[in-house]
């Protein structure tokens, strides 16, 4: 298998351009769960260009009903990018000071048992802390918006370090 760099700009720039619309191509599922991982998995295929069409523990979008949970579950997402050995983006954890735009963050909610919620970093600024870390997301709708302004009880980093092919 081949690895080749993640397009951190094209993921960006996806981002941006989708943040406050639904790209058509793709289902909107702010009214199944929400929309954020299938959104954030959107915009980490504009930076990688490759999809995983492993049944189950791949990582894959044709339409509604022929898609992989990890494209639009938050778990399955983290679950693909920190183990994935075929095919698409690699991830590993990582924290508030090693990644970069581009990479994601998940969050975990006060009172909730798992995390629920996926953003991308647009933009990181220094010294870096959670008022620095600009994020993009759905389902509250958002670019350049500051890590700081969401309460969450945990965040997890997962740093995207490639893309095989």
């Amino acid at each position: 298998m081949k690895k080749k760099e993640y397009n951190r700009e094209r993921a960006i720039e996806y981002a941006r351009k989708w943040a406050y619309g639904r790209n058509k191509q793709y289902y909107a599922f702010d009214r199944l769960g929400g929309d954020c991982t299938n959104f954030i998995s959107q915009c980490l295929y504009a930076g990688s260009g490759v999809m995983n069409y492993t049944p189950v523990y791949g990582w894959y979008y044709i339409n509604l009903n022929n898609r992989s949970p990890s494209w639009t579950g938050v778990e399955f997402l983290y679950q693909f990018l920190t183990t994935n050995k075929g095919p698409g983006p690699l991830g590993e954890l990582s924290d508030m000071f090693h990644v970069e735009p581009g990479d994601i963050i998940q969050l975990q909610f006060p009172g909730m048992n798992r995390f629920s919620h996926s953003l991308m970093i647009n933009d990181i600024k220094r010294p870096v802390r959670e008022s620095s870390v600009f994020v993009t997301t759905h389902d509250r709708d958002c670019f350049h918006y500051p890590l700081s302004e969401y309460v969450y009880a945990n965040a997890r980093f997962i740093k995207i370090t490639g893309v095989q092919w």
